[in-house]
């Protein structure tokens, strides 16, 4: 029997431009799987402090005691980033002469938006490359496995008798970057779609509880007011 080619062999035995297809996709794939590792502790983390920080939130403690706990920290992220943002906001707005409990409040409001927004960009850091690898990769494996056929079949005209043995090495090269291809797009169209849930679960809980926060604010800016009127 004929000794069978390894993957290594048929690589090796491509042509150039499959050759530089089968590479950009190893380091696709590579990158993906950086990525997905990254994002998969990195969301952990997030769902970890989220559980974490609103625990300590509606355990009782005041607010204005737990602002001064979190504010100037260098590494507030999450769900701390959006409450020190608004209650930093409610703060300075509510020293200001003049200022109603309307005014007050879409000014938090707007310094959350920002702070949730912000979070939402970090959250979703190396989704879009997941995604492009995903979609992308098949097809440019496809184009290699093209290329290559096409040149199997090219070379058929400078054979006096044409045979399955001589073209089937040349097909089996084109067909690994169609594998190759397979093998970069199913874990990043897998870790896309995840996180991608993941991201809005988290996004959900955050928009919630500034909506939460909001409340909170409100009612201490209206007894404010009303404090002061009297």
């Amino acid at each position: 029997m004929p000794e069978q080619l390894s993957i290594f062999e048929l690589i090796s035995n491509a042509s150039l431009l499959v050759q530089i297809v089968m590479g950009l996709l190893m380091l696709a794939s590579v990158a993906s799987w950086m990525m997905i590792f990254q994002r998969w502790f990195f969301l952990r983390r997030a769902s970890r402090d989220m559980e974490r920080f609103e625990d300590h939130f509606w355990s009782g403690i005041d607010l204005r005691q737990l602002y001064t706990e979190l504010d100037g920290g260098d590494d507030l992220s999450g769900i701390e980033s959006v409450f020190v943002a608004g209650f930093r906001e409610f703060t300075r707005m509510s020293e200001q002469v003049g200022a109603d409990t309307e005014a007050i409040m879409q000014g938090v409001q707007r310094a959350m938006r920002v702070a949730v927004n912000r979070e939402e960009e970090r959250l979703e850091r190396s989704l879009p490359f997941l995604a492009t690898v995903g979609s992308t990769s098949p097809y440019v494996g496809l184009f290699g496995t093209v290329w290559g056929i096409m040149n199997s079949f090219r070379s058929l005209a400078n054979m006096s008798q044409a045979t399955l043995a001589s073209v089937a090495p040349g097909i089996s090269e084109a067909l690994v970057a169609t594998a190759m291809g397979l093998f970069a797009a199913i874990p990043a169209v897998i870790g896309y779609n995840r996180f991608s849930a993941r991201v809005d679960v988290l996004m959900n809980r955050y928009e919630v509880f500034s909506d939460e926060l909001t409340s909170i604010l409100q009612r201490a800016a209206h007894a404010r007011t009303q404090t002061k009127g009297g």
